[in-house]
């Protein structure tokens, strides 16, 4: 008996360029608050949720955020992101990738750490229309990465057990929730983080971009 892979698409530095505009959109978020932090840090903790991102930021600048002022800091990087639209484009070869495993007739689905309010931006970009792929915001699960929630909530969309799915992402966050779903991570190195790092978050394969992915899409159970 054949077991069928399904894939499960992270999506800001996976399918589509945007982690530095992130990070530029939380800079300005941080700066109007007088937060101060290093632009390299935040790139670092783009993709985990918001709540491990507020304990991060108390832990590094040794200020107390409250609810209100994660919320007012999650609204002004939205603003500041969506101002950004105009510079967000797909990565090298993610339309063609997407475009093979529907002709192939692999499922697939895109489980994200963004709210809606950004991701629509990304998948505007991207050419993905929600109401007819399975996409899982950060606004449907009670957990963002590093914890499961999205890529099992993603797999179930696509009726398929979790341990049959192949992670597709570009941060160490992606590779750890993949491992606590028992899913098979797959590293992509457009999102900035480096191979042997995405390696040691248990990816078990890592590729450039989508473009070579698909180069070498039988490796991980795709057929041509």
């Amino acid at each position: 008996m054949r077991i069928e892979p399904v894939f499960l698409f992270d999506l800001d530095g996976t399918l589509v360029d945007s982690v530095y505009q992130h990070v530029l959109a939380w800079k300005q978020a941080l700066d109007s608050e007088g937060i101060e932090l290093s632009v390299w840090r935040i790139h670092r903790k783009i993709g985990m949720s918001g709540g491990l991102f507020a304990n991060q930021l108390v832990r590094e600048t040794g200020l107390a955020i409250d609810d209100d002022g994660l919320e007012r800091l999650r609204r002004k990087h939205a603003e500041a992101y969506r101002r950004m639209a105009d510079a967000i484009r797909p990565l090298p070869g993610a339309k063609d990738l997407l475009a093979f495993l529907t002709a192939a007739a692999i499922p697939w689905a895109i489980a994200t750490s963004g709210r809606i309010e950004t991701a629509g931006v990304n998948l505007a970009a991207l050419g993905v229309d929600p109401a007819k792929v399975p996409v899982v915001t950060r606004d449907q699960v009670k957990y963002a990465k590093p914890d499961p929630d999205l890529f099992i909530a993603a797999a179930a969309r696509l009726n398929a057990p979790i341990e049959t799915a192949i992670v597709v992402g570009d941060s160490i966050w992606d590779m750890l929730a993949a491992a606590r779903c028992r899913a098979l991570g797959v590293g992509l190195l457009c999102g900035g983080y480096g191979a042997s790092e995405l390696q040691q978050a248990t990816a078990f394969r890592v590729y450039d971009d989508p473009a070579d992915l698909l180069v070498h899409i039988d490796e991980l159970g795709g057929r041509r």
